[in-house]
Order: structure tokens, then C-alpha cells, then sequence
């Protein structure tokens, strides 16, 4: 078994390749994938080769994690059925192409405890489930205090601002590009340079701008928090009286985990939480180098999906 997938093969060369599949296992399912988004985050880095080392990193690799499809085969050992839609938040089945994180090919061979299915309504919106999720990680979920200062109005801080909103909570977003500055769902966009507060009790950062972290906590209130929700290339440091002035704490968001999955999920499904607007840019998959260049160069791409459906 093959697949067409989108092939890192070094920094900023990106091709489509025929890759063999692991055999599937006792445990696993095929997945014939119908949607991947491209992240401008994590993928970006690993696209210019900015990403920092951690355990696993290495070209060629496959990249995505935020994939949707049907389940097209299952082992003897799981419970997935045929034609159910699922979420895929990446694969490792490409032999020695690594999978980080694997889910930009027309088809994968996953465990069946690594997929997720959803309503069938939410369609080419699943691919949102992890930014959901992560959004929803950052913030600590409903019973935390929420952000009320919101730094970058990309797809990942929208998120955190409508998770925020269903929550209670009345926060605002810093956004600089004027084009990005639309779309507010119940809460404020502003330019930093029109923003006089001091006093954010919570401040989520979503932009990756290591330079930052001064401003930020300049803007606490005493005893306030900067959670870094973005994902950083560069060493962050901070000038110590400020901080120690405010008593200021510093928050590193990890990983989603499946709880936060779970939860947004059931937000998405019942409707509480949208996914509208997010989705701004499709392409076909064997358009996916100049995709890649558009969801990297275009301000006005916020969330860039790959169709896999001509080529499962």
C-alpha cells in the first residue's frame, strides 16, 4: 500500500511523493484522508528549518496534524468502522520519512486510538479540532481565569478569544495588520499603540514573537499572568525589575491533551462553539507547494486546507 503525501525533503524544498505504507496492524486503521490544514505555526518553522531541535526531528519528513477523512480498513482488534469520519492529528507510517507530524497524505495508516470521530456536519472544519484544543489547553479551560488581553488575532488567537467568550469572559486582542483586525465574535480587536491598559490580570500570547515577553509584562496588573501560547524559534528573556515589581508569573502552554480534544469537540458539535471564518484559503493537494508559500506569505491566509479527496 502507497500514498501521495507532501514531502519536506530539507528546509524550504517541499515536493509531493509516492511513499510505501507501514503494513497496518492488529490495532490500526487506514484512513483515506479528505482534508489537511497547513499550520503557519509549528509547519512554518519546520518549512524555513527555524524549528528548534527536539527528540525526533530530521528531513525528509512528512508534516500536518491537523487532518480529517474516512476510515477506509481496520484491524481485527479495533471497534472503528467503515466510512466513519475522523479527525487525524498526524501519523508515523512512512518508513524512513519521519512523520512530523505525518497527516499531509492522501492516506494513513494510524491506531485506532490516535483518531477521533466527529459530527459529519462539521465537515472540512474538523481540520480545527487541534488549534481548538490547544486553544482550549492554553487558557486552563472554563473553571480558569480567563485571558482578558489576547495578543495576535490569527486562527489560534480567535480561538482562545470564543473559547474565552463562552466562558464569561469580555477580552480584547491585540492585532497590528489592519486586514486581520476583522472577525470579532464577542470581544474586541485594538492596535497595541491604542491600548493605555496596565492593568491584564491574564495575558495569552499567540503571536511567537520572542521579543515581546518586556511589553507584555509591562502591561500586568500586580500579581498578573503572560501565558505563552505561541511557539517560539528564539531565546526569550525578560529585564527582572518590572517583573519583580508586578510579582509576575510566566505560563508555558504545552501540548493539547485528549480531555481538551474532547471538549472542544463537543463545544464545535453543539454549536456553542464556531468554526465559521476560520477557513480562508483551499487548495487542491497537488497544488500543495504553492499552497504552502500562500498559507506562509499571505496575511490574509489564516487557515490554508489541502483537498486529498482526487487522489485517496
Amino acid at each position: 500500500m502507497n500514498t501521495l503525501a507532501v514531502v519536506l525533503e530539507e528546509p524550504e524544498h517541499l515536493v509531493l511523493s509516492r511513499l510505501a505504507l507501514s503494513p497496518p496492524g492488529a490495532e490500526d486503521v487506514v484512513v483515506d484522508i479528505e482534508w489537511s490544514g497547513i499550520s503557519t505555526g509549528t509547519e512554518r518553522l519546520l518549512w524555513s528549518g527555524r524549528m528548534p531541535p527536539f527528540p525526533g526531528m530530521g528531513y525528509p519528513l512528512v508534516p500536518g496534524y491537523e487532518s480529517v477523512g474516512r476510515v477506509s480498513a481496520v484491524g481485527v482488534g479495533t471497534t472503528a468502522r467503515l466510512g466513519d469520519r475522523v479527525f487525524v492529528p498526524g501519523a508515523r507510517c512512512f518508513g524512513d520519512v519521519r512523520g512530523l507530524f505525518g497527516g499531509a497524505a492522501a492516506r494513513v495508516v494510524v491506531p485506532q486510538s490516535k483518531v477521533v470521530p466527529f459530527d459529519e456536519r462539521l465537515g472540512e472544519q474538523g481540520v480545527l479540532l487541534a488549534l481548538a484544543a490547544t486553544a482550549h489547553h492554553a487558557i486552563g479551560g472554563a473553571n480558569a481565569h480567563q485571558p482578558d488581553l489576547i495578543v495576535g488575532h490569527g486562527v489560534l488567537g480567535r480561538l482562545i478569544a470564543r473559547l474565552a467568550v463562552i466562558a464569561g469572559a469580555h477580552p480584547v486582542v491585540w492585532e497590528r495588520n489592519a486586514d486581520r483586525a476583522e472577525g470579532a465574535e464577542g470581544y474586541s480587536v485594538i492596535d497595541p499603540k491604542d491600548d493605555p491598559r496596565r492593568d491584564y490580570r491574564t495575558i495569552c500570547d499567540v503571536s511567537g514573537d520572542s521579543a515581546l515577553l518586556d511589553t507584555l509584562i509591562s502591561r500586568l496588573a500586580p500579581g498578573g499572568e503572560v501565558v505563552l501560547a505561541g511557539f517560539y524559534s528564539e531565546p526569550l528573556s525578560f529585564t527582572f525589575p518590572p517583573a519583580f515589581m508586578r510579582e509576575a508569573r510566566i505560563r508555558v502552554a504545552a501540548e493539547w491533551r485528549e480531555p481538551d480534544l474532547t471538549t472542544v469537540r463537543e463545544l464545535a458539535e453543539s454549536g456553542r462553539l464556531s468554526l465559521d471564518g476560520l477557513i480562508t484559503h483551499r487548495r487542491d493537494a497537488g497544488d500543495a507547494p504553492e499552497a504552502y508559500r500562500t498559507a506562509f506569505g499571505d496575511p490574509s491566509c489564516l487557515k490554508m486546507i489541502l483537498d486529498w479527496r482526487a487522489y485517496s
